[in-house]
């Protein structure tokens, strides 16, 4: 896997546990400020998307995993 197929896969994944936790019918409700976390990780999608920075791909590049072209592209 490529550094951003992590990053999607992360966003998604945060994404996802962060409604699961923040909306009321869920079985694993936690409060409603769980989804101030959703807000956050789209704040930093669209941060990178503008500013072409993004830490965790910074990260995931030291730790040896292997750039790759888009995969939406192909």
């Amino acid at each position: 896997m490529t550094v951003e197929r992590y990053i999607r896969l992360m966003a998604g994944f945060f994404v996802m546990l962060s409604l699961a936790l923040g909306v009321e019918g869920s079985p694993i409700f936690y409060s409603k400020w769980a989804l101030a976390f959703t807000a956050f990780v789209g704040l930093n999608l669209f941060q990178s998307g503008i500013t072409n920075f993004c830490l965790p791909g910074i990260l995931l590049r030291k730790l040896g995993v292997p750039e790759g072209g888009a995969s939406c592209s192909r």
